[in-house]
């Protein structure tokens, strides 16, 4: 039967490699050649030219235009070997395997080989010449049981492992067989490959395996100490006329396996009892035709499932430094290995019971208490804690107090006392007298509100405010000075601020001495002051006003300075109450006769010590007090 490539495969359990040529490994990049008979090429260490062959590790350097360059085997192995082949001219078998396989009777295998094909696709045209195998299973009288062709293996742009495998079956009485590969094509230009894994192991019906049943395939976990029961189920397909089972098991990871006595049926259970070492232990199940089963080499094998045994986790340590109320009580655990967490503890709730660290957001003292935490192993063993107790601290309460106003220049005592205080920080620190204490003296400019810090001895924080409200002081002011002529009145305009009740003095001439601004009409130059108080007990503002009362003025029009002691003088009526007025007095012709400053003496007439002749004169007067010149005539009679 010839079989086309990657057509047909083993639809069922594997057994275990039956044989497995692998070319071997080493550290050097060039292997050993193959032994006598297995390969009709010549050997050599070095690059391979047509009807050469190489084992290496690592393609590198031949050809290195048309070749991919290839860094180990298909496995990934930079150690191990592979067969490079460079193609005889003519198509011929280059690789036959004839040893004592020890295959079983009517049993199924799936022959396997990885094939690389070195030709990079860059450098490949129409007549570069591309590998193709033909991989022959015989009988040892030359009988063939299969023929498989990969047929013409396409170049790559990378360099790519392609794996070709075929089924086939013994039949009766066959033990032995024969493996040959030959190549279809001529070499020459191309035609170059890698061959690496040719194996052969029994292909049968497929085996299902699970705990309890063959859907639970998932890999089971107990505790050290623990007393722990499992039912392993299989289930085999049809492809056997007497199927036998054995069940195995392996403790060092599938290296070796170990048939369990008196394990073979479709089931096994058993029990690990609180002695069971820690540890992984793997079971799977065996089949083969009949009496095979007792042959490694015959029988197939289920997929592997998992048991184990874990050790419990360190104790771990939590840590749980205390906190102020308010703030986030952290509490956090190490455990190496850990996968999972669960609290228990006055604060845990469902929302954080899988936290670590464990977060309790705006603690208060409802959160103090012990703590403790399980951790859970990958294996699922838990592990307890020992108990942690959670400290929260409360802050400092500082009471509220509200000082009374002050008067602005005022201060006032902060006594703000709080227990079990260690330091007080107030801010703003303007107007205080000492921002470190307790009771600090206040004296501010204005209105304001501050802010004290207290800290506790556990180091916790809080804070208060304090408002210090300034009352205004009260304040007057007034033109220094006003001016009037007798028989006028004047209001005296005071403006003030922050004031209530009103009091001039003295009251004379004042229409009323409570107001304001009250209307005065002295007779003679006084001087008002103004009292204003203020109602919120700030204490009195003063102002003072002038009242300047110019005498009326009455000029005579004659005077006759004879000597008679009658009318000898011109006397004007109040102009002495002018000290700053001035006076001059003309002739007919515009001559000065007379001129005065003040009028403290009145004039008798003369000029230059003559007495005037009798005449009209004229005069101009100045009062110096902003009024108009005052001017004239007068009669002197002798």
């Amino acid at each position: 039967m010839q079989v086309k490539a990657q057509s047909v495969v083993c639809n069922g359990s594997y057994g275990d490699p039956v044989v497995k040529l692998d070319f071997g490994s080493g550290v050097s990049n060039t292997g050993p050649p193959l032994a006598t008979g297995i390969t009709t090429m010549n050997y050599t260490s070095d690059c391979p030219k047509d009807t050469y062959y190489s084992i290496v590790s690592s393609q590198t350097a031949c050809h290195h235009d048309t070749w991919h360059t290839v860094l180990h085997d298909h496995t990934g192995n930079t150690g191990g070997y592979m067969m490079l082949v460079n193609a005889s001219y003519e198509p011929s078998v280059f690789f036959t395997e004839a040893k004592d396989l020890n295959l079983c009777e009517n049993t199924t295998y799936e022959f396997s080989a990885y094939v690389l094909n070195l030709m990079k696709l860059s450098s490949s045209d129409a007549d570069t010449k591309q590998p193709d195998l033909l991989f022959t299973i015989k009988k040892p009288d030359g009988t063939i049981l299969v023929q498989y062709d990969t047929y013409t293996i396409q170049p790559t742009a990378d360099p790519q492992w392609n794996k070709y495998s075929v089924p086939f079956s013994t039949g009766a009485g066959v033990t032995q067989i024969v493996l040959e590969i030959s190549n279809n094509g001529a070499g020459g230009n191309g035609n170059d490959l890698l061959l690496d894994d040719i194996e052969f192991r029994a292909c049968g019906p497929t085996i299902k395996v699970g705990f309890t049943t063959v859907d639970d395939t998932q890999p089971k976990n107990s505790c050290k100490g623990q007393v722990q029961s499992y039912n392993l189920i299989a289930d085999l397909n049809n492809g056997y006329s007497n199927p036998k089972e054995q069940w195995q098991s392996s403790t060092d990871g599938g290296v070796t396996w170990v048939n369990i006595p008196g394990a073979t049926n479709l089931s096994y259970s058993f029990q690990f009892d609180e002695n069971k070492p820690v540890g992984t232990y793997l079971y799977r199940m065996a089949a083969a035709e009949g009496d095979n089963i007792n042959s490694p080499n015959c029988r197939v094998y289920s997929d592997v499932r998992t048991v184990t045994v874990n050790a419990y986790l360190d104790k771990p340590t939590v840590t749980a430094p205390a906190v102020c109320e308010g703030d986030a009580l952290t509490l956090a655990a190490t455990a190496p290995g850990a996968v999972s967490y669960e609290w228990t503890g006055p604060g845990v709730t469902a929302a954080n019971k899988n936290q670590n660290p464990l977060v309790i957001d705006n603690a208060t003292v409802a959160a103090v208490g012990d703590y403790q935490v399980t951790v859970v192993s990958a294996g699922g063993c838990p592990t307890p804690s020992d108990k942690v107790k959670a400290t929260v601290n409360l802050k400092p309460v500082i009471p509220a107090i509200t000082p009374a106003p002050i008067c602005k220049g005022s201060a006032t005592i902060l006594n703000e006392t709080t227990p079990n205080a260690k330091s007080y920080s107030w801010s703003p620190v303007a107007g205080l007298s000492d921002p470190t204490a307790a009771s600090p003296a206040a004296k501010p400019a204005e209105t304001t509100t501050y802010t004290v810090t207290v800290t506790s001895n556990e180091g916790c924080t809080a804070t208060q405010t304090v408002t210090v409200t300034v009352m205004p002081v009260p304040e007057a002011s007034i033109i220094p000075q006003k001016k009037i002529f007798e028989g006028q009145s004047v209001v005296l305009d005071a403006q003030t601020q922050y004031t209530d009740t009103y009091l001039w003095s003295p009251a004379t001439g004042l229409d009323d001495p409570t107001k304001k601004n009250p209307v005065a009409s002295p007779t003679d130059d006084i001087t008002y002051t103004l009292k204003a108080t203020s109602g919120i007990g700030c204490g009195s503002a003063y102002a003072s006003i002038f009242v300047r009362v110019y005498k009326k003025i009455v000029i005579p029009t004659t005077f006759s300075p004879n000597g008679d002691g009658l009318n000898d003088y011109w006397d004007i009526e109040a102009l002495s109450t002018y000290p700053q007025s001035t006076m001059n007095v003309f002739s007919r012709s515009g001559q000065k006769v007379y001129s005065s400053t003040g009028y403290d003496k009145p004039w008798n007439g003369a000029y230059k010590g003559y007495v005037l002749p009798s005449g009209t004169y004229y005069y101009v007067i100045d009062l110096k007090s902003g009024a108009p010149l005052l001017s004239g005539w007068v009669l002197i009679v002798h």
